[in-house]
C-alpha cells in the first residue's frame, strides 16, 4: 500500500496543485472575512452585553448562548437554505451565505473574547477616569479599550487558527475551499488518501505557523508590559 502511496502522491501535486492553491485561497478568504466580520459584530455584542439597557444586555446573551449552543453545521445549513428566501432584493451566491454564517458563528466566541479582555481591566481605571471627569464612552475608548487590546489580540488570533479548522465544513456546499478541492481531486482520481495527505499537510502548516507567530506576540506582549 505504501510503495504506491508516492508515486501517487506525485501524481496529485503534479495534475492538481493548481486546485490546492485556489482551495488554499478560498481557505483563507473565507477566514479573513469570517474573523474581520465576527470582530466588528462580536465586539458590538460585547457592548452590548455590557449594556445598563435590558432588553440590549439579554438580546446578546441570548444571541451568544444560542449560537454556541448550536453546531456550526446546522447554523451553515440554516443560512445557505433560509437566507436566501429572505433576501429576496439581491441574489446571494453560496460563497456569501456561508461567509454570513460562518460570521455569525464567530461573533458569538468574540463577543466573549472580548467581554473577558474589557472585564480584565482593573476596575480602579475606570474609576479614576471618571473621577476626571471623563464620561463613560470616553472612558472605555480612551482608558479601558486600548488596555484590552492587549488580552483580546492573542486570543482573536487563536479564533483565526480555529476558524481556519472550522472553514472545512463549508466544503458541504462546494464553495472551493480545501476540502472542496479534496473531495474534487479524490472524485477524479478516485483516490482518497493521498489528496486527504496533501490537504492535512496544508492545514498543518497553516495553522503551525500562524500558532508560533501567535506565541512570538504573546511574547512581545508580555515583555511591552
Amino acid at each position: 500500500m505504501f510503495a504506491n502511496m508516492l508515486p501517487n502522491l506525485g501524481k496529485v501535486l503534479s495534475r492538481y496543485y493548481g486546485l490546492f492553491a485556489q482551495g488554499l485561497m478560498y481557505t483563507l478568504l473565507l477566514s479573513a472575512i469570517t474573523v474581520l466580520g465576527g470582530v466588528v459584530l462580536g465586539s458590538l455584542l460585547a457592548l452590548m452585553r455590557r449594556s445598563k439597557y435590558k432588553p440590549v444586555s439579554v438580546f446578546a446573551v441570548a444571541y451568544v448562548e444560542v449560537v454556541r449552543g448550536t453546531p456550526l453545521l446546522l447554523q451553515l445549513y440554516f443560512f445557505y437554505f433560509l437566507l436566501p428566501e429572505l433576501v429576496t432584493f439581491v441574489v446571494l451566491s453560496k460563497f456569501v451565505s456561508i461567509c454570513i454564517a460562518l460570521v455569525f458563528n464567530s461573533a458569538a466566541y468574540v463577543c466573549e473574547i472580548v467581554r473577558a479582555g474589557i472585564e480584565a481591566v482593573d476596575p480602579g481605571q475606570t474609576e479614576a477616569a471618571r473621577s476626571l471627569g471623563l464620561s463613560s464612552r470616553q472612558t472605555m475608548r480612551r482608558i479601558v479599550l486600548p488596555q484590552a487590546v492587549r488580552n483580546i489580540l492573542p486570543a482573536l488570533c487563536n479564533e483565526f487558527v480555529a476558524v481556519i479548522k472550522e472553514t472545512s465544513l463549508a466544503s458541504t456546499f462546494f464553495v472551493g475551499d480545501l476540502m472542496t478541492q479534496y473531495r474534487t481531486i479524490s472524485g477524479n482520481m478516485f483516490l482518497v488518501i493521498e489528496p486527504l495527505l496533501v490537504v492535512g499537510v496544508i492545514y498543518f502548516i497553516l495553522t503551525f505557523s500562524l500558532s508560533k507567530a501567535i506565541a512570538k506576540l504573546e511574547r512581545h506582549l508580555k515583555a511591552a508590559d
